[in-house]
């Protein structure tokens, strides 16, 4: 069993993780708020190489940090500004 420290001991530059969701939207950051569409290439008919073009590049150019960045100032906002989000928001 391990556990996944991402507040108390963020790991957001060598993070590997990647989450999809049920309606078809690629997550780069287990918090994110906005994602990937892949259901809308996937029905319109998107090759798998031009799938995987478009994961690859989502993921080359993220810049996910939530949990580097959470933690100062108003409680229900990340440092950066952003919506605070909880585990039990997102299904942890």
């Amino acid at each position: 069993m391990g556990f996944i420290s991402s507040v108390s001991q963020p790991f957001c530059g060598d993070c590997s993780r990647a989450r999809l969701s049920s309606d078809g939207v690629l997550y780069t950051c287990l918090f994110a708020t906005a994602g990937l569409d892949l259901r809308g290439p996937l029905r319109s008919g998107a090759s798998d190489d031009e799938l995987l073009q478009a994961i690859r590049s989502c993921w080359q150019s993220r810049e996910d940090r939530y949990s580097e960045l959470r933690g100062v100032g108003d409680d229900r906002l990340s440092a950066h500004g952003a919506p605070r989000v909880e585990m039990n928001h997102v299904g942890g």
